[in-house]
């Protein structure tokens, strides 16, 4: 299965793989309207670690503590990809506190939320991958990887 991967000596801490994902996850179709004054909730995020920046995003992993830890039953396997089922979320964000890559984090109304790799938004590839400039995320398959 494909899954997002980092090339930390490429990523320029630009953030823009964080507005291209709040815009992708938005449902509007402008990206002025969508993110213009208004705290973004992007599902990537750019962290910065003695002198290195990199995105931090769900690794989708093959056994996820967050899927253990749900106590709503709202974080499932689909085709291989971890999903949050939103309007199931309880709000208590255990899967926040058990995640070991700091993926998952609160969205906008308290529900949990992660990257679920832009497939329920038609963008064809994750959104970014598509907007990092200097293509330090990458979408694509590799052997032997994945806890």
């Amino acid at each position: 299965m494909k899954r997002v991967y980092v090339n930390e000596e490429w990523c320029l801490g630009c953030h823009l793989c964080e507005y291209n994902c709040a815009f992708a996850n938005s449902g509007l179709d402008n990206m002025a309207k969508a993110l213009k004054n208004k705290k973004i909730y992007p599902r990537v995020h750019i962290e910065e670690s003695d002198g290195i920046t990199y995105a931090v995003s769900c690794r989708h992993c093959k056994d996820p503590l967050c899927v253990k830890s749900c106590i709503a039953g709202a974080i499932s396997i689909e085709d291989g990809a971890v999903k949050i089922d939103r309007s199931k979320c309880v709000g208590c964000l255990t899967c926040v506190l058990v995640c070991p890559y700091g993926a998952v984090r609160p969205g906008p109304e308290g529900a949990a939320q992660k990257c679920e790799l832009c497939l329920a938004n038609s963008c064809g590839e994750p959104a970014c991958v598509k907007g990092c400039p200097n293509n330090a995320i990458v979408y694509e398959e590799r052997q032997g990887e994945r806890k």
